[in-house]
């Protein structure tokens, strides 16, 4: 969720949208994994975006607002991560891979990152009032010696890392490159509400036997009717 600290100025800053991603990433991978992934309190400003061994990806997107998201994985952080997401699938460890560097790994991680850059496209759509559109995920497992720089077209750039730790504390990075931008409050506007899939669920459980109530309480009317019919003689 998009916080300010300070109401008064109902500005919003690149600081806000990071924050909002963090939550998303957070969200989506203590979910999947079943364990507690958090990020660090403080935030560091860099120059530019970079994929760095042992696992990167990269997303960028466009829209309302023009940016780039990149994490990168060590080789600990992403065994663990696919290891406990696949477990909690219901798969064996004798089934999943051995190495960060399988094709197996990267599927499965890009997957997770498209679960998060797709949880945070819902925020900026339901609380900045603004569509962004994101590419398909791109995950590379690097050499240590490889330092790919990624580059988007943006015409104020500005560039945040954050440092997360998984369930054992095995550390990645996320980095965002975004156009210097602010989003100004001017009115309340209406804000859609996040949806509790559970509960949705429950609902559409429910309705099937809330709809077969008025049936049966209509059954003595259906009833009626065909005897005076018989009455009188049709």
């Amino acid at each position: 969720m998009f916080h300010n600290n300070d109401e008064e100025s109902r500005v919003l800053t690149t600081e806000d949208v990071l924050l909002s991603l963090c939550h998303s990433v957070t969200d989506v991978l203590s979910a999947a994994t079943q364990s507690q992934v958090r990020f660090s309190g403080m935030v560091q400003r860099i120059s530019k975006t970079c994929l760095k061994p042992d696992i990167g990806c990269f997303v960028l997107f466009d829209g309302g607002f023009s940016g780039l998201v990149v994490i990168n994985f060590s080789a600990a952080a992403a065994m663990e991560l696919y290891q406990d997401y696949m477990l909690s699938m219901g798969l064996s460890k004798e089934d999943l891979a051995i190495s960060h560097t399988s094709d197996e790994v990267s599927n499965v991680m890009g997957e997770l990152m498209n679960q998060i850059v797709g949880s945070f496209t819902g925020k900026v759509g339901r609380e900045l009032q603004t569509h962004i559109t994101q590419n398909q995920p791109k995950m590379l497992a690097l050499n240590k010696q490889v330092m790919l720089s990624v580059d988007t077209n943006l015409d104020h750039p500005e560039s945040r890392r954050v440092t997360f730790f998984t369930g054992s504390n095995n550390i990645f990075y996320l980095e965002l490159a975004m156009d210097r931008t602010e989003f100004i409050k001017i009115h309340d506007g209406q804000v859609e509400e996040d949806f509790d899939p559970d509960d949705l669920i429950a609902q559409a459980i429910q309705q099937p036997t809330a709809a077969v109530q008025p049936a049966a309480a209509s059954a003595p009317a259906a009833s009626s009717h065909d005897d005076l019919l018989d009455s009188l003689g049709i």
